[in-house]
């Protein structure tokens, strides 16, 4: 299940918390709406049915009163309807009201001799009802319609849930433009972290006028700070080693050359003690090559146009591989912004390792995407990386299977490290993935060549 970002949980806490604040709010103003018309409505129609009991009763009060002329001289109008209950029966005005429409509990009320109201639904439509007792066990009803106070609480319900979904997204989008400030320090500290990641140790946090931010900026650009001095005193102590050991290595190389030279001179057990000396000698040497190599790799790289497809083949040259070996993909541009000293150790230490590891090498594929990302392969026919090596084989000291597998492997394993260094200084990075039908590929990605 993904997991929503920081800006949009505040975000969707700033709709939904807007959103009940103003369905609290639509709620209460409803009902209060609602209660307010009701009995605003109730009181002017119970007014208006005592009225028009009081004019129906004097109009029954004759020798032979007339019903239906005194129910139709009730100046009601078109929202109420008079209905009166005598003891041989029900009289309205029209055929359409009759008793039925009145509930049994309001009739008995009525004729216990107290008045009643009561709100009802006849035919669908909602309707008051107001009962009131006369003389002699007659009863007078009025009917009043709501129907003009359900359609009023009908747009006032539509007009609140407007208000409250408006409110609502007035939230979110107050949610996300809070989110959006409060977070552009942590956006700021990301980028910054990334360049740095990619070699870039002169990213520092611009100074903020917020009294609460101050701290995070001058923290983080003392971490990076102290980080840059750790690194550039490492790396000038490797670089110091490094340096401090090729003297004495020299003058090892020189007495090995001497002994190796002198072998015949030698019984068998000096000659190949000999032997084994100057071989260890030269592995050494190449390691402290690389330890300097490897300091050097700290710096930022220093692009500039550089014929790719000149530089691979000078490489197999450097190394008597055949320049057949250099594949350009059609319609790639070989005019590339590149570091020239790193990418040729990315070409040497890749080659040496298709020579020393894979079998040799097949081929060396250059391309160049739409993107502006300049790619790197180089294909060898040997046993290929297992999935358990192709995390680490990019590790300093460390070396694959095939590396353990094969005699005579002198391997320092620094190559692959520097591949992956110069990468990054690049702003890139070094893969590795099987090739068919075996083998394996060899990828440097390397952005914004162009």
């Amino acid at each position: 299940m993904t997991r929503l970002g920081l800006r949009a949980r505040v975000t969707a806490a700033f709709a939904v918390g807007a959103l009940l604040l103003a369905a609290s709010m639509a709620l209460f103003s409803y009902d209060l709406t609602r209660r307010s018309l009701l009995e605003e409505r109730e009181r002017t129609a119970v007014r208006a049915a005592y009225y028009d009991a009081a004019v129906v009763r004097s109009g029954l009060d004759t020798d032979s009163p007339d019903v239906v002329a005194v129910l139709r001289s009730l100046d009601t109008g078109s929202s109420r309807r008079p209905l009166l209950h005598l003891s041989d029966g029900w009289y309205a005005r029209t055929a359409e009201i009759g008793g039925r429409a009145i509930p049994a509990e309001l009739q008995h009320l009525v004729r216990s001799g107290q008045p009643g109201v009561q709100r009802v639904r006849i035919d669908g439509q909602p309707t008051l009802l107001v009962g009131i007792p006369l003389s002699g066990g007659v009863g007078y009803y009025e009917l009043t319609s709501l129907r003009e106070v359900e359609e009023t609480l009908q747009v006032v319900g539509l007009a609140l849930t407007a208000v409250a979904i408006m409110v609502a997204g007035a939230g979110a989008a107050l949610g996300w433009y809070a989110t959006r400030h409060s977070v552009r320090p942590l956006t700021a500290v990301a980028d910054a972290a990334e360049r740095i990641a990619a070699g870039d140790f002169t990213t520092r946090l611009d100074p903020t006028t917020d009294p609460d931010l101050t701290r995070l900026s001058s923290s983080f650009n003392h971490m990076v700070d102290q980080l840059v001095r750790r690194n550039e005193r490492d790396r000038r102590f490797a670089a110091d080693v490094s340096h401090e050991l090729r003297s004495p290595l020299q003058t090892l190389a020189a007495a090995a050359s001497v002994l190796t030279r002198r072998r015949g001179h030698h019984d068998e057990r000096t000659a190949t003690a000999a032997g084994l000396v100057a071989d260890e000698v030269a592995r050494f040497q190449r390691l402290v090559d690389d330890l300097i190599d490897l300091a050097r790799t700290e710096q930022p790289a220093q692009r500039e146009s550089v014929d790719i497809g000149v530089l691979a083949r000078d490489a197999c040259r450097a190394r008597a591989l055949p320049e057949q070996l250099v594949q350009v993909r059609a319609g790639t541009l070989t005019e590339w912004r590149v570091d020239r000293r790193r990418v040729e150790q990315i070409l040497l230490n890749l080659l040496d390792n298709a020579v020393s590891y894979g079998g040799g090498p097949a081929a060396v594929r250059l391309s160049l995407d739409d993107d502006g990302v300049g790619v790197i392969d180089v294909e060898d026919d040997g046993p290929g990386v297992p999935d358990t090596d192709r995390e680490i084989i990019f590790d300093r000291f460390v070396r694959g299977r095939a590396a353990h597998a094969r005699a005579g492997t002198d391997g320092t394993g620094l190559g692959l490290a520097l591949v992956a260094q110069h990468a990054a200084a690049h702003g890139g990075r070094a893969t590795v993935v099987d090739r068919e039908p075996r083998g394996a590929r060899f990828r440097v990605e390397l952005p914004e060549v162009r």
